[in-house]
């Protein structure tokens, strides 16, 4: 079978070798003509290298190059939709296991596929991790055995012309991004709901119960539904199949889980990601509370999600780079009572800024913002003039010493950006964090 990889970044490398090492003929296609690509592999590289995909039987996309591209860059192939996929599409398809979880949302996929992975490798469980994580799914599918668990957290990219089952998967609130990628919200929306809409019948849909668009997506599924539920505070939880917070207590129906306080993620934000996490693996679990409240208590997150680089005369640094949507910054700002200093700002994405920014300002606790990247001078007129909105300049240098300068002690500084990396001042999400940590490291 003749295979074109498009995009030979992590995903694209795993999958290349996957392909090649079951026999079939791999050809490389990427628009970078520096890019360094093993002498056993076919390459078509530069402006044209999305031409010519009618020659293979599969093409495999990364899951950023949006498929229409590659149609419309082959007009003389009527049928080659059919050939395109993902390799989370044929790990899906092609897993030894069926045991697979898919977690999806605009926020929080991370921690709480990776959460997930976390509760069952403490109960024992083989498990693989991957998806939107940063890891070439292919290069996980020879590793799984039949009884072995697979965990995937699925971006709205890699679901967009998703066709396989999962029999678990979850819904996280989901919130208005990518429509820079996708024709419009209809069709974010859309991508989302790939995930369920090829349930079975015995399988199970967890979902966030106050999220509309999440409960909306969650009826696509044929499978059984639960909703799980984190109320504002001071409010009743409404719905208690799932796992919910009452006060100031975990619950899965009548069990006392673990107390809020005694969660290692900050946030109430995360508490969403914990139910879950939960909902979903309650049985599996057995409902074992000791082994949950166990990982719960030690479990404090992924690096670069509200992650503390360093204290420095008083002030708290955070990396929370991973925040690339609004209300994941939001979810960020409010997860500290104390006074801080917000850095945000990326790559328009053409998601509406002025609830974003009107939110910001309405919190007291916000001492100051330092707008960065493309969206900075954006978003800078939003702010109405208000003396705590600045620019923080070309370099991460730059922007963390306004940040110092601005900061008192007592003080967090939050590089919570609310948009993309990639593209702009930063390669992508990771370079700009990695920036962040090396600059404040540097102070």
């Amino acid at each position: 079978m003749r295979v074109a990889i498009v995009g030979y970044a992590t995903d694209g490398r795993a999958s290349a070798q996957y392909y090649a090492e079951r026999g079939d003929q791999v050809e490389i296609r990427d628009g970078n003509t520096d890019l360094a690509v093993p002498a056993e592999f076919d390459s078509r590289l530069g402006p044209d290298h999305l031409q010519g995909l009618d020659a293979f039987d599969l093409v495999i996309r990364s899951s950023g190059v949006h498929p229409d591209r590659l149609t419309e860059a082959n007009p003389q192939c009527p049928d080659l939709a059919e050939r395109i996929t993902t390799s989370v599409n044929e790990f899906a398809k092609h897993s030894p296991s069926p045991r697979l979880i898919g977690v999806t949302g605009t926020k929080g996929k991370g921690t709480t596929s990776t959460l997930v992975a976390e509760l069952l490798t403490a109960a024992g469980k083989t498990v693989h991790l991957g998806g939107n994580i940063g890891v070439g799914m292919l290069s996980l599918l020879p590793q799984v055995a039949p009884g072995d668990w697979c965990v995937l957290e699925l971006s709205s990219f890699q679901l967009h012309d998703f066709t396989a089952r999962i029999p678990r998967a979850v819904g996280l609130s989901v919130t208005p991004e990518h429509l820079n990628w996708h024709a419009d919200l209809a069709d974010y929306h859309r991508a989302k709901g790939r995930l369920f809409s090829h349930q079975h019948a015995q399988d199970l849909t967890v979902y966030n119960s106050r999220s509309t668009v999440a409960s909306e997506l969650a009826a696509l599924s044929p499978g059984h539904k639960v909703g799980f539920d984190v109320p504002p505070a001071g409010r009743a939880a409404t719905v208690r199949e799932g796992a919910y917070v009452e006060g100031t207590t975990v619950f899965h129906g009548d069990t006392a889980v673990i107390e809020t306080a005694e969660i290692a993620l900050p946030g109430r934000h995360n508490l969403e990601n914990v139910c879950a996490a939960v909902s979903v693996l309650w049985d599996v679990l057995d409902g074992d509370v000791g082994v949950i409240a166990g990982v719960l208590r030690s479990w404090t997150g992924l690096a670069e999600h509200l992650e503390l680089v360093r204290t420095i005369d008083g002030v708290r640094w955070y990396n929370d780079t991973y925040a690339t949507a609004p209300d994941a910054a939001l979810a960020a700002m409010q997860a500290f009572d104390e006074p801080k200093v917000m850095i945000i700002g990326g790559i328009d994405k053409q998601v509406p800024q002025d609830d974003f920014v009107a939110e910001i300002l309405a919190d007291d606790s916000v001492r100051a913002v330092v707008l960065i990247d493309d969206l900075a001078p954006k978003l800078q007129p939003l702010f109405n003039g208000d003396g705590r909105a600045v620019l923080g300049g070309g370099s991460m240098e730059q922007i963390v010493a306004t940040a110092a300068d601005l900061a008192q002690s007592g003080d967090i500084v939050l590089l919570s950006p609310g948009a993309a990396g990639n593209g702009g001042m930063f390669r992508d999400k990771w370079d700009r964090g990695r920036q962040f940590t090396g600059a404040v490291g540097a102070l």
